[in-house]
């Protein structure tokens, strides 16, 4: 018999969903045939069989979660002699009868308590007994969700209602169901760490394009052309060299802020199956032209679903171009565990007065940056993007930098 487990997929993949099995009990399956496929919180991704043979059995269900090490089927080699196997019993584990309490706090568990590290400090710093929250995940392991869910239910007031003695009629009220799973349970997943780990502040700012964009029109006349958003990373990776508590990353364990020497750029992509961040990696080394080509090549990747792990880990700081869909704002959430993230938002002509009190029409585009107030405060997120504003609006000066 040969049991195959979820094994390591890849950098920082420690759990996954089942999504679909490709066969079921009995099947005879060859040698790197794929069996199921399963979404990690980076990608999607099939799991080839370990042998040939038979499915003997199959031990967890689609839509399951499962952790690395996990046995999800065992398989009979063809021609291997049977083993006489005793069948595992299921540990029963005895419910707590119900009971009405009135006005009475919870009761610790009594037992070993599932938690990771991490979990146990989230509780500590929030003087929260870990023995009192119920664990949802597998095994009852608490999850930092658990931890902030019983928060928030500490939080709200313990009202007794008065029920009139009254006949009520409830009509249940038609809805569509969506399967919450996949993809879109894991960005939930990865937005609701952030947010409740990091305190988020957003600094708007406004950026004159009109220079850069008229540069751009020069550069195509050349039959050379580079998008707008090249431009954006380049002046990015300049601007975090000389502020790099943005291109840093929180290490709560060892109580340390590390800053990163390369600069990878996350480039956050809207595709059908939802927010996806290929890693643009050491912009720094790279031309503009070549920022350029990778980032058509990794876009064009991330829409098709075909990224490696590779390619969707590691990202330093992060940039979302949401300007052609029409956004004139927002307040984007920072992709943990990184420091910081900027939005550029939609450019359009806007009537301003210059220097000589004169009114003329730019071309004004808004961004929004948001960053960790653990590791930084506002004034530090202007002069950061007040550099950026200033090779932007100034193309000289972004080549004067880069020589």
């Amino acid at each position: 018999m040969v049991e195959m487990k979820f094994h390591d997929v890849g950098e920082g993949i420690h759990e996954g969903e089942i999504l679909t099995f490709f066969v079921k009990k009995g099947d005879q399956v060859a040698v790197d045939q794929p069996l199921l496929e399963v979404q990690t919180e980076k990608m999607v991704t099939e799991l080839p069989s370990p042998s040939a043979g038979i499915v003997k059995d199959i031990l967890v269900e689609e839509g399951s979660t499962i952790t690395v090490g996990t046995t999800i089927l065992i398989i009979e080699e063809v021609g291997a002699k049977k083993v006489e196997t005793k069948e595992i019993q299921p540990i029963k584990i005895p419910l707590e009868k119900e009971s009405t309490v009135t006005q009475s706090e919870p009761k610790s568990r009594i037992g070993v308590i599932i938690a990771t590290p991490y979990t146990r400090k989230i509780a500590r710093e929030n003087d929260v007994d870990i023995t009192l929250v119920k664990g949802t995940g597998p095994a009852g392991r608490v999850l930092e969700e658990d931890i902030y869910q019983y928060l928030k239910a500490q939080k709200e007031p313990n009202i007794v209602p008065v029920v009139e003695e009254k006949i009520v009629k409830v009509v249940e009220e038609e809805a569509d169901v969506i399967p919450f799973k996949g993809i879109r349970k894991q960005i939930a997943k990865k937005m609701t760490k952030s947010l409740f780990t990091i305190p988020h502040v957003t600094h708007f700012e406004e950026i004159d394009m009109t220079n850069l964009l008229a540069f751009r029109e020069e550069l195509k006349r050349t039959n050379t052309n580079v998008s707008v958003v090249a431009f954006f990373i380049k002046a990015l990776a300049i601007a975090l060299k000389d502020f790099p508590i943005f291109n840093a990353k929180v290490d709560e364990d060892n109580e340390v802020i590390r800053l990163e020497k390369a600069i990878h750029m996350g480039l956050a992509t809207d595709t059908e199956q939802g927010l996806i961040v290929p890693v643009l990696k050491d912009v720094t080394q790279k031309s503009l032209k070549q920022i350029h080509e990778e980032m058509k090549t990794l876009t064009k990747k991330a829409q098709e679903g075909k990224l490696s792990v590779s390619e969707m880990t590691g990202s330093t700081f992060t940039i979302s171009n949401v300007g052609p869909l029409g956004s004139v704002g927002a307040t984007p959430i920072i992709n943990y565990p990184e420091t910081g993230l900027m939005a550029f938002h939609k450019t359009k002509k806007m009537p301003v007065v210059n220097d000589k009190d004169e009114i003329v029409i730019r071309s004004m585009m808004n961004i929004s940056m948001s960053f960790d107030h653990r590791v930084a405060d506002g004034g530090t997120a202007v002069a950061f993007t007040n550099k950026f504003k200033e090779l932007i609006e100034t193309p000289s000066l972004l080549f004067l930098e880069l020589t």
